[in-house]
């Protein structure tokens, strides 16, 4: 079978993508955003680019998957490539795992958790941002093709503490022992907010994201009174941090957030990821928040799964005439680039916005 041609010339500047994150001007064309992509493999399989499958073990694997991030990125059309720290994590117990199509997966039941009372909080090996090993950056800067940078990302604040709370903990510690709460929050944030400051300083690293969900369908997943008080002035010390460098941050965020929307813009994120049309359609987002945060992606997964290529066409089109206006918009799925997501609907929507993205 011959390699798919795709109709996307490759052109890196990551200050077309900076221009849309600060909204600060208007870029020659549309970029791609992606938060991830769990289709790297197959689709440069499917442009013939798939490259030696020889299997290698510990630094040289990690600098093949690096690599093959970067051609992924590169041949596709976006600017910039994604890289979390190494030697940087908040363990948790094993989670259970079941069986799908795709392999074996965790999941995490509400009252899985890691951490459940004062003993284990004082007993649990907090981390330390001073271990992190940021090779993989180092040789990122070494083997970018020009015009490409990263954008540094990591999990969330709330997010951490969830995963070791657990929500059902998150929820009953709220009310049995709310100190411990406000000292989970204040000890994960502590060794993230040292990360983003050290890497912020990186020339290589053009922006920033934090992967905080905070929502499900209908609402956010705790109160946003525990938002306000526990949340919220980390996320604004995060942006603070970050901006003094000069750098901008993305806030990706699955779930209504309608209720704290306000706060976020009042955090001082300078964009936000992750738009699902049954909660908020993204070309609704861009008009009610034009001008105080940028919006990125929102082409429903859903309807990527779904959609025949010319109606993925058609849509992508759509979306370019509502959001493009006046910038502050970038082309991509409103969560990621699932590993069930049809490789043909993916290049559809990437080409045809290549094709009609420019201003």
């Amino acid at each position: 079978m011959s390699p798919r041609k795709l109709k996307i010339r490759p052109d890196p500047d990551f200050s077309r993508l900076e221009k849309v994150i600060t909204r600060k001007a208007i870029p020659d064309r549309v970029p791609f955003f992606e938060l991830l992509s769990n289709l790297e493999e197959e689709v440069l399989e499917t442009l013939g680019r798939a490259g030696n499958k020889t299997p290698l073990y510990g630094r040289e694997e990690k600098v093949r998957l690096l690599q093959r991030q970067i051609d992924y990125m590169y041949h596709l059309g976006y600017d910039y490539i994604s890289l979390q720290p190494e030697n940087f994590e908040f363990p948790r117990k094993q989670a259970p795992k079941t069986m799908t199509a795709q392999g074996e997966r965790e999941y995490f039941p509400g009252a899985f958790h890691t951490i459940a009372d004062r003993r284990d909080f004082e007993s649990y090996p907090w981390p330390r941002a001073s271990r992190i090993d940021y090779s993989l950056f180092e040789k990122a800067a070494e083997i970018l093709p020009q015009g490409m940078k990263i954008i540094a990302s990591f999990s969330g604040i709330l997010e951490n503490v969830m995963w070791l709370l657990g929500y059902e903990g998150s929820c009953y510690l709220l009310y049995e022992d709310e100190e411990l709460v406000r000292d989970m929050f204040d000890s994960v944030a502590a060794p993230i907010i040292e990360y983003y400051d050290k890497v912020s300083d990186m020339e290589e690293v053009g922006a920033l994201l934090l992967g905080e969900d905070m929502g499900f369908k209908t609402q956010v997943l705790l109160s946003p009174e525990i938002y306000r008080k526990y949340l919220f002035p980390w996320h604004r010390k995060l942006v603070q941090t970050v901006h003094s460098h000069g750098k901008a941050i993305i806030l990706h965020s699955c779930g209504n957030l309608s209720e704290v929307m306000e706060d976020i813009i009042g955090c001082g994120w300078d964009a936000r990821h992750s738009f699902e049309d049954v909660i908020e359609p993204v070309w609704e987002a861009k008009e009610k928040y034009c001008g105080r945060i940028a919006v990125l992606g929102g082409f429903d997964v859903d309807k990527i799964c779904r959609m025949t290529a010319p109606e993925i066409r058609a849509h992508t089109r759509f979306l370019i005439e509502k959001c493009a206006p006046g910038g502050g918009w970038a082309l991509g799925t409103g969560n990621s680039v699932a590993n069930y997501v049809p490789v043909e609907n993916f290049l559809a929507m990437l080409e045809e916005g290549y094709a009609a993205g420019f201003y």
